[in-house]
């Protein structure tokens, strides 16, 4: 398997148990506050791991042109869209909320293939329907949809979900950037701008083990999701990462099913059942065509593989992979490809 695929479907596992987990923190924290503690808790822990593993301070990588695409990143996905997301929430229960996540995977790819001019076939477009379809079934029967609540919380999570697609698609922008360095910023930017807001609005201040797993929450559930879903941005391309990361939904809903225990229904069964054949059609795509690499200096984590055939201008140990700024020659050729850091050219 490839491994941006297990990085999105990782990302998906975390990001979807974060919802019912969210939820029930919303019991005693102001939504707006529970936003920004948990991109709070991201940007921190993230932060203390990478000046960690770094043993100090590096360079993140990230071309002075790429800035703006983080700034506006961290405006749509890491402030509106959680905020949105968690008012949302707030009047939804966290099956259905989890489950109406699904339009982010199609806004997504909409934004990927219209705007970006992402290649897709026709597996992954099916794939994506399967996985869409799914959701479809599984939040078809929840109920009190009619309340004014309902309405309004649903409105909440799709204005939420076209920021956070808006986010996926500005973050492939700099997915050759340090992953942790991406989702940290993020995180402390975001969060520490609502929790003010939060907390200049009046909203009380939690208590302290709260505050605590709203903070734990947001480390795995929105930072470590966000370091594997740009590792896999990199790897596959954003439609095909939004296509597997719109597992999310299920895994949030399917864990908020069994809180109180419960068995599985019908819906929750055909539902798997439409997005495990969407996963398998995205797993089994082969996208192949001669193709022209035009000339590129970047910096990024990568191995000696047919596209980095580069020597070095300093002492190298021969380990792989690895990291410095360096040069791709002009290069013609034809194999199977997605649309990554390195195949993202027009058809």
């Amino acid at each position: 398997m490839n491994q941006g695929i297990r990085y999105a479907l990782l990302a998906a596992l975390l990001f979807g148990a974060s919802t019912p987990l969210a939820k029930h923190l919303l019991a005693t924290v102001d939504p707006l506050l529970l936003a920004g503690l948990l991109y709070l808790g991201s940007g921190l822990g993230l932060g203390t791991l990478r000046f960690v593993r770094d043993r100090g301070w590096r360079g993140s990588g990230l071309a002075r042109a790429d800035r703006r695409w983080l700034a506006w990143a961290i405006v749509f996905g890491g402030m509106i869209g959680p905020a949105s997301f968690m008012l949302g929430l707030a009047r939804l229960d966290a099956a259905s909320a989890s489950l109406f996540l699904n339009f982010e995977a199609v806004l997504t790819a909409v934004l990927a293939w219209v705007v970006f001019r992402e290649n897709a076939g026709q597996r992954i477009v099916i794939g994506m329907a399967a996985i869409v379809a799914g959701g479809v079934v599984l939040s078809w029967p929840a109920g009190d949809e009619g309340s004014a609540a309902s309405v309004t919380g649903v409105a909440f999570v799709a204005a939420a979900c076209l920021c956070w697609a808006l986010d996926n698609n500005l973050t492939r922008k700099v997915s050759g950037a340090d992953a942790m360095f991406i989702a940290g910023s993020k995180g402390l930017v975001a969060g520490g701008v609502l929790c003010v807001l939060a907390l200049a609005a009046g909203a009380d201040v939690p208590a302290a083990r709260d505050i605590g797993a709203a903070m734990v929450v947001g480390l795995l559930g929105y930072g470590a999701s966000l370091v594997c879903f740009v590792l896999a941005l990199r790897s596959l391309g954003t439609a095909r990462t939004g296509a597997y990361f719109s597992t999310a939904p299920f895994v949030g809903a399917a864990i908020a099913l069994l809180m109180p225990p419960r068995m599985p229904d019908t819906a929750l069964i055909v539902a798997a059942a439409l997005m495990a054949i969407g996963v398998w059609l995205h797993l089994t795509e082969r996208h192949l065509h001669e193709h022209a690499h035009d000339p590129d200096e970047h910096d990024h984590p990568h191995v000696h593989d047919e596209h980095h055939r580069h020597g070095h201008d300093f002492p190298w140990d021969g380990r792989e992979p690895h990291r410095h700024p360096h040069r791709h020659e002009p290069l013609v050729h034809a194999h199977a490809h997605v649309p990554d850091l390195h195949h993202r050219h027009r058809h």
